[in-house]
């Protein structure tokens, strides 16, 4: 029954114009590239730890930024986060990425999509681009042979949550028509968002339902950021509460579909709704709730990830870092 109204939606989608709201972009990062190269391989924990990773001057530049940092887990963008433009691959420069990630055990790759991407917009025009969007990025992360694909499920403004919510689920299974995600090892996630006014994915419930929606038609997990949680509300400060959110998370979306879990440190007060990066346990969530997510036994499968903000020199490896010197 579900899979026949998500199918029947991806041909009911009309409605008025609506802007994604995009967030802050992060600070451009200084490159490590332009540092001597390591004279040894990092040193490297039992948990899969990176970070956001540049591809400037290639997509595969990213895998040896990557290592540099002491990663051995990354997560990109496939193309500019805020422009429509189509963008097609270079063959040997996905070869190389490939070639790079095997030669460093960088794994998982995640690629992030497109900010602008409203999969929920009930404007057709806006609806219809942002499907076209979506599956460009989908055959580039398959082009690079990336793990995941992670997705904001959109804004509703205009109609109704539960309208969004199918919707959005109408539209992935829409954009991923005539492409094999299972073959090729990649899996859409969901992430949960930050709360704002009309944002789609803020409760784990409403990122169950969307997975719900979509399995067994492609393959579908979620995707937990940590500043986006505790800005909507959940309790990630409190060692009870911590684990009181987990045990939610679990009953909902479940932790084994739980894959990357972006670690953010949040500017903004928990139920702000405001997101805010800040780097890892300088924030108002703190290092703790860091500590035990990476070391909780159930979260062993999961890919780390930081998307902390690029204020000075270094802050890309000093996150990733504080990241590592958690694992026990």
């Amino acid at each position: 029954m579900r899979r026949n109204k998500v199918a029947s939606r991806v041909h009911k989608i009309h409605l008025r114009l609506y802007t994604f709201q995009v967030p802050r972009s992060m600070a451009r990062e200084q490159d490590v590239l332009a540092r001597p190269a390591p004279r040894r391989p990092p040193l490297l924990t039992a948990r899969r730890i990176g970070i956001h990773t540049s591809t400037a001057g290639g997509i595969h530049k990213a895998a040896e930024r990557a290592y540099r940092l002491g990663c051995n887990t990354l997560q990109i963008f496939s193309s500019s986060p805020r422009q429509w433009a189509p963008y097609e691959l270079s063959h040997p420069l996905c070869d190389e990425m490939l070639s790079l990630r095997a030669k460093y055990d960088l794994r998982p790759l995640a690629v992030h999509t497109n900010y602008l991407v409203n999969l929920a917009s009930i404007n057709q025009l806006f609806l219809e681009k942002s499907i076209a969007a979506f599956r460009g990025e989908v055959e580039r992360a398959l082009a690079v042979c990336a793990e995941y694909l992670v997705l904001h499920p959109g804004s509703f403004r205009g109609s109704d949550r539960e309208a969004g919510l199918l919707q959005t689920a109408a539209a992935i299974a829409a954009s991923t028509q005539g492409l094999d995600l299972a073959r090729s090892g990649l899996t859409i996630l969901i992430e949960n968002t930050a709360g704002a006014e009309f944002s789609l994915g803020a409760s784990f419930e409403q990122v169950a339902e969307i997975i719900g929606r979509l399995r067994g038609i492609v393959p579908i997990a979620a995707c937990i950021d940590t500043c986006h949680s505790h800005v909507a509300g959940y309790d990630l400060v409190s060692e009870g509460g911590i684990y009181q959110t987990l045990q939610h998370l679990d009953t909902t979306v479940g932790l084994n579909h739980v894959k990357v879990i972006h670690c953010n440190d949040a500017k903004a007060p928990r139920g702000s709704k405001l997101d805010r990066h800040q780097h890892i346990g300088k924030g108002t969530i703190g290092i703790k709730p860091f500590r035990i997510l990476l070391n909780d036994p159930r979260l062993a499968h999961v890919a780390f990830i930081a998307e902390t903000p690029i204020d000075q020199p270094g802050d890309d490896r000093r996150n990733v870092d504080a990241l590592k010197k958690l694992v026990c």
